[in-house]
């Protein structure tokens, strides 16, 4: 298939999402349960400035002396709130933290949610490597034509979260800064980017939730898969979750997804322990597939 061909395979996972206005930057959202704090039009010197949402769990203590792990979730409109979904479903995951915790389940844990941006959203998930394949004449004659960047911001996306965002919130909130209980999450590229997170920055993420993961990207969505080998952070001391459904774009998913699980084996992951992957039968790619399973990423990588 073409690089050109971008344009019918990824637009249908781009999230488009329009923004809402807030007035102040730390405004408080309702939520079910706990609250969720939004840091609007978050600054940033090195990507696109964005809204970020902050879920603090039910009894949250900004004084308790045992911190608060921290799950970092890509594409923040579709995280906590309906009216800001790109579906007008949410995941759902302020309320599935706070049952989790409630019934002893999971460690406590805050939940930080950068939003994506319009017209970026692909080439900052899309994962930058090999630099053969992404960074060439087609490559950027491609994303120019469908994305209107000529590069993938991948790498810069990442250094955002790391350099400005992580510390802001290690600073303001109260949370541990250990890389055993530090994850990030996201759904189809949001799932790829998560995975690229932990592999480069292995420091820093101790486990990674990719949901619905887009494989199929054209051609360069091959070439990222042959990093892995290389890439994949150490099994001795992380933990990486997938899944994938079988209908709509999930359908495409899964000899992708074998191939990947193939390398995880080889690279000395053990099944059901420090890696998991999953197939849910009639499951789709859409919010409402992951919002009815996303406890179990949840409980893989936050279980006490």
């Amino acid at each position: 298939m073409k690089l050109t061909s971008f344009i019918t395979t990824i637009l249908i996972c781009t999230t488009v999402t329009t923004t809402i206005s807030q007035s102040s930057n730390n405004q408080l959202i309702s939520s079910k349960k706990g609250k969720v704090v939004m840091h609007e039009n978050f600054k940033s010197e090195i990507v696109q400035s964005r809204n970020v949402e902050v879920f603090l769990p039910s009894g949250y203590d900004q004084n308790a002396s045992t911190p608060y792990h921290v799950l970092y979730m890509h594409d923040g409109q579709n995280v906590f709130n309906p009216k800001t979904s790109y579906t007008k479903i949410d995941w759902g995951v302020d309320e599935t933290i706070d049952s989790l915790m409630g019934i002893g389940a999971i460690e406590k844990t805050i939940v930080v949610a950068p939003w994506n941006t319009v017209k970026t959203r692909f080439i900052e998930y899309m994962p930058a490597q090999p630099k053969e394949a992404t960074d060439n004449d087609q490559a950027r004659k491609a994303l120019k034509e469908n994305f209107g960047g000529d590069k993938l911001l991948s790498d810069e996306y990442l250094e955002f979260l790391v350099n400005e965002l992580k510390p802001f919130i290690d600073k303001t909130y109260n949370v541990s800064t250990k890389t055993e209980d530090t994850f990030i999450m996201g759904s189809s590229m949001g799932g790829l980017i998560s995975l690229y997170a932990i592999s480069k920055y292995p420091e820093v993420f101790g486990a990674a939730g990719c949901v619905s993961t887009h494989w199929p990207v054209p051609m360069i969505g091959n070439a990222y898969i042959s990093t892995l080998p290389k890439s994949l952070p150490d099994p001795k001391t992380h933990k990486i979750y997938f899944d994938y459904g079988t209908e709509t774009l999930d359908a495409q998913y899964e000899p992708f997804q074998q191939k990947v699980d193939q390398m995880m084996l080889d690279k000395g992951y053990i099944k059901n322990e420090n890696w998991v992957t999953k197939k849910f039968e009639g499951a789709d790619h859409s919010e409402k597939s992951w919002s009815a399973r996303v406890h179990i990423p949840i409980l893989f990588m936050l279980a006490k």
